[in-house]
């Protein structure tokens, strides 16, 4: 089988995708993205440590090796996230250099290319102040937010409310541009080197609003401490309105996004793809979600069945007395165990990393009430399972129960 270039080389960078830009569940993504969240912070924290002489001095030449190899690496990550982008479908159909060019302007690779270009400017000109030269070190501090979906989560928070904010802001700025000039007139007199100037009072004026109070200029005239009081009042609520937006956008925007996640990975699973968008919602009510990693025990043998588990996505397997089964996404197990209203006879563990869906005992037999087509789609899955490949390991249901199911009974005649 001949194995063409372009082939080979559409399949490494699929692969280079997939582990940097994309990330994922892989061992190889994981690695990464954890090898390049230790590096930044050991980056940050060697900025910090070089401003002390003490310990500067003495390892000067480890910390010059180990910002030369970080920005060797930075160069590198930077580079293939630029060749692979090309898989992104949005970045591919504007060509490979327009579409890299477009990639590049992203404000991630902004401060991806910030993060170690200024870097190389100390080999060709060696007089650079160092300082300016740290400041823009600590910027591989902002390659954490790639990494972090919290710092996401809050980016998009703010960029939903950002006219909200900018409103805030102009309101603020206002606030203290009114509180200076008063208070410039008022105390000007009495101070004139404080409050001479309406700049000089806008800085008592944002220091006040603020609740900071420096105390470097205060108000002396009785009139200036009574305006003085009304500032400070109006300034804990003026400036905490901010804080309750980034708030509330930001408990808005992981609801949305659990939300999404949630329709998802209920939308995935078969035996619920013929629902309507109403009944996707009902079910989606009832459900709880859970991320367990490889090797996690899911259900033990001879636990109360505490409720229905779908796979999302991952793979997992059921050790049964006789035997074994594997199921990956898109499959269920538990509900035999629920019918049956029977401890669990085999044992469930995560092969790989997972993420279940699970409907409670008292809520799945409410939803089979509620649903009957649904309730008759899982009791004929139930029926298949212990005529076929789950008879002769037991399923979920102990050997004398299963004895004592007359022959050739469907399972719903059990229970109805």
């Amino acid at each position: 089988m001949n194995v063409r270039v372009g082939d080979s080389k559409s399949t490494w960078r699929r692969w280079c995708y997939n582990v940097v830009e994309a990330g994922g569940s892989s061992a190889g993504a994981r690695f990464f993205d954890d090898f390049m969240v230790g590096l930044i912070i050991l980056n940050v924290l060697a900025v910090i440590l070089e401003s002390v002489p003490s310990i500067q001095k003495p390892f000067e030449m480890e910390f010059y090796v180990f910002d030369f190899v970080s920005i060797i690496i930075f160069t590198i990550e930077y580079v293939v996230r630029l060749w692979a982008s090309i898989e992104i479908p949005a970045i591919k159909h504007r060509g490979a250099f327009y579409g890299r060019l477009t990639f590049a302007s992203r404000p991630s690779q902004i401060i991806d290319f910030l993060a170690f270009a200024p870097s190389y400017l100390s080999f060709f000109m060696p007089g650079l102040d160092l300082r300016v030269l740290r400041m823009f070190r600590l910027l591989r501090f902002l390659k954490l937010v790639r990494y972090s979906p919290a710092m996401v989560t809050l980016g998009r928070a703010l960029y939903e409310e950002r006219r909200a904010l900018v409103g805030a802001m102009i309101l603020m700025m206002g606030t203290a541009v009114f509180s200076g000039t008063i208070m410039h007139v008022i105390e000007a007199e009495a101070q004139p080197d404080r409050f001479g100037t309406i700049p000089d009072a806008m800085w008592w004026a944002l220091a006040t609003l603020t609740t900071i109070g420096y105390g470097d200029a205060v108000p002396m005239t009785p009139l200036g401490k009574m305006f003085g009081a009304v500032v400070m009042i109006c300034g804990l609520g003026l400036f905490a309105l901010p804080i309750g937006i980034v708030a509330t956008a930001f408990v808005n925007e992981i609801h949305r996004r659990d939300f999404v996640v949630t329709w998802g990975m209920v939308a995935r699973v078969p035996l619920f793809s013929a629902l309507d968008a109403a009944a996707i919602a009902e079910v989606m009510k009832i459900m709880r979600t859970r991320a367990v990693s490889a090797g996690t025990v899911i259900a033990a043998r001879g636990e109360d069945a505490e409720g229905m588990f779908f796979i999302a996505d991952g793979e997992v397997k059921i050790q049964l007395p006789r035997g074994q089964i594997k199921l990956g996404a898109g499959e269920f197990f538990g509900e035999l165990a629920l019918l049956k209203r029977v401890k669990r006879m085999g044992t469930v563990t995560a092969l790989t990393r997972a993420h279940m869906m699970i409907i409670d005992a008292l809520d799945f037999e409410n939803l089979l009430e509620r649903d009957q087509a649904l309730r008759e789609r899982i009791l004929q899955i139930a029926d298949e399972r212990l005529a076929g490949e789950w008879a002769d390991v037991s399923s979920d249901v102990v050997a004398d129960e299963l004895d004592q199911r007359p022959s050739g009974r469907p399972l719903g005649d059990l229970i109805t």
